[in-house]
């Protein structure tokens, strides 16, 4: 089996030619090293650990698992080696601040790193993600005391952090948590609850594993708007930095679940004895907004998760499909002395990795757009500029999630198909691709709850103004496709369905502020799928504008590369883009069967 997980070329195309990534070393001071020959430096840094280092760890993750004995927490023998390499490497906090441990890299350039380790070994990273996202809100919201005290270790990896929000009886219901937390006179808190679903809860990564934790405190407001948000270790840390006692943080269980093993899924008691302490981190009652800068970060990471995934699959499926030899060519059949052909050579199977490989570097580049629209938003010098682009992350964040591992699951369900009943055995890379990826749809909101974002809240954010934005982007974009010959036919095609989004989505937002408001949500999920695949054609038409504009002064080598960009083009208009017309059409009708249907209308 290859070992090829992601596609260098078009990484380079969407860093270098679609984004042109070097260009943001002029925003700021601490991008000025990051020209193009680092950038590449640093990809071909990542695609060598991952592939000699995390990808051969992975399987072994997968059938090891992690194991709770005695009250210890286990984790795959190969990960302790593996952390300690990524820490060396120090891979954990590229994006961060310098001053407490982080790289200062731009999003964008960390992007391709992000996509080859979590092709590689995704289970795995997601304890240095998490620890990243946690020490996230300690820079953000922790006092100096916090900071000194846990912030660089957390991005240097020497200790681990979690994020402790989900419980029994309050899953994506955040605001019906009952974890409180009693004020001890001290400025710290006794915190006491139950969390479960905690992905790297407790493990032996680690000396200390710091939890930011939800909960709510004596006598607060009910629901969101009374819950605050903790700092609590595992063990305590003295006022010199050196561990303390054990906090009362207790692994009551871990998941046995149908992915991701080499992860523990913890649930974790807090303060069953009564002695579990905790800080402020943020404002009283403020927790939710704290939080949802972790979450929103997370859920483009999860985008990233599924992704990596498919394009792992795709590589893989396309590999396989070059050196199966199975059946004779379609226009051999009736000769008895033809010979087998690599599968690749069939028009169906050519037709699933056709299918893979367009909505990969069409996800590739909305993934690569969002994390560079964060770098815009946080260091573009106009404000509007800054304003503009963070309207771009808001809207795009619950596609980026929601949408991008729907179609990743599809991606990996194909190529189990296109290694037939190989790709269904465990001794094979797709089915642990396919059990891993599935997660992806529920984690960090389920893709329910993205939809009911994209409708509920991003459609109207500050007055519409994000999306139309957005709308004004993309019609850039197609003013540039029609003045090209080669393309400008499928460009027609995309306009179409540009125009037809911006119809709905008025549709969608005014039924959802009228009396068939369970209608409008009832049918948010199709309309993220029908919104998501119009960014899908316009990231696809936006690549083929710079590869038909490349062709003519390509190099030999380079041209199959630029006209692959165009036929993904054409495959999607042609094939995809009929069927998102056909999901504006249902869209448009609003159907109300699902809310009208009465309970007993359903099996007993």
């Amino acid at each position: 089996m290859a070992q090829v997980i992601s596609d260098r070329r078009d990484i380079e195309f969407v860093m270098h030619e679609q984004l042109k990534a070097e260009e943001l070393s002029r925003l700021h001071d601490g991008f000025a090293d990051f020209n193009k020959k680092t950038i590449d430096l640093i990809i071909s840094e990542a695609k060598n650990f991952a592939v000699k280092e995390l990808l051969p760890a992975n399987k072994d993750g997968d059938q090891q698992g992690c194991t709770l004995e005695n009250g210890k927490v286990t984790t795959p023998d190969s990960f302790k080696r593996l952390l300690e390499l990524f820490n060396e490497g120090e891979w954990l906090a590229p994006t961060e601040d310098p001053q407490w441990g982080g790289q200062g890299m731009p999003r964008t350039v960390a992007s391709a790193a992000a996509e080859y380790f979590n092709g590689a070994n995704y289970p795995f990273m997601m304890y240095p993600g998490l620890t990243q996202g946690a020490g996230h809100l300690v820079e953000h919201f922790g006092t100096q005391e916090q900071k000194d005290l846990y912030l660089k270790n957390m991005y240097t990896g020497k200790w681990c952090g979690t994020m402790l929000l989900t419980e029994p009886e309050a899953g994506s219901d955040v605001g019906a948590l009952t974890t409180k937390a009693v004020p001890n006179g001290d400025g710290t808190y006794a915190i006491v609850g139950e969390k479960i679903f905690i992905s790297g809860g407790d493990h032996d990564l680690a000396e200390n594993i710091i939890h930011p934790v939800l909960a709510r405190i004596e006598g607060a407001p009910a629901g969101t708007k009374g819950i605050s948000l903790f700092l609590v270790p595992k063990f305590r840390v003295n006022p010199d930095g050196s561990i303390g006692e054990f906090n009362d943080v207790i692994c009551t269980g871990i998941e046995h679940k149908m992915g991701i093993h080499g992860n523990s899924t913890c649930s974790l008691s807090l303060g069953s004895k009564g002695s579990c302490i905790g800080t402020l981190l943020g404002e009283e009652n403020k927790g939710m907004k704290a939080m949802f800068l972790m979450m929103n970060a997370a859920r483009l990471l999860v985008g990233f998760q599924g992704f990596a995934c498919a394009t792992t699959a795709y590589m893989y499926a396309l590999d396989y499909a070059r050196n199966r030899i199975q059946g004779k060519d379609l226009t051999e059949i009736m000769n008895p002395d033809a010979k087998g052909v690599p599968i690749i050579r069939h028009p169906d199977v050519r037709r699933q990795l056709m299918m893979m490989k367009t909505y990969v570097e069409g996800m590739r580049s909305l993934l690569y757009f969002v994390h560079f629209c964060s770098d815009m938003a946080k260091f573009a010098t106009d404000d509007k500029q800054k304003a503009k682009y963070q309207g771009f992350v808001e809207v795009l964040t619950p596609i980026a999630k929601g949408y991008v591992t729907d179609r990743a699951f599809e991606v990996c369900s194909q190529g189990m198909q296109v290694y037939g009943g190989y790709g269904f055995i465990e001794e094979y890379p797709m089915a642990q691709l396919l059990r891993d990826c599935r997660i992806t749809l529920i984690y960090e909101g389920t893709n329910g709850i993205q939809a009911m974002d994209l409708l509920g809240r991003k459609l109207g954010l500050n007055k519409g103004k994000p999306i139309m934005d957005l709308f004004g982007e993309m019609q850039k974009t197609l003013a540039q496709a029609k003045e090209i010959d080669s393309i400008q036919g499928y460009a027609v095609k995309v306009e179409e369905v540009v125009n037809k989004l911006a119809e709905v989505a008025i549709h969608m937002g005014q039924t959802a502020m009228s009396d068939k408001i369970l209608s409008a949500f009832a049918n948010a999920h199709p309309f993220q799928d029908a919104a998501g695949d119009t960014v899908m054609a316009w990231m696809l038409l936006w690549r083929a504008v710079i590869a038909a504009e490349k062709l003519e002064k390509a190099k030999k080598k380079d041209k199959p590369f630029y006209q692959g960009i165009i036929k993904s083009l054409q495959f999607y208009t042609e094939t995809m883009l009929p069927i998102t017309l056909g999901r504006f059409a249902a869209l448009m009708n609003t159907s109300a069967a699902a809310v009208e249907i009465e309970d007993d209308m359903f099996p007993s």
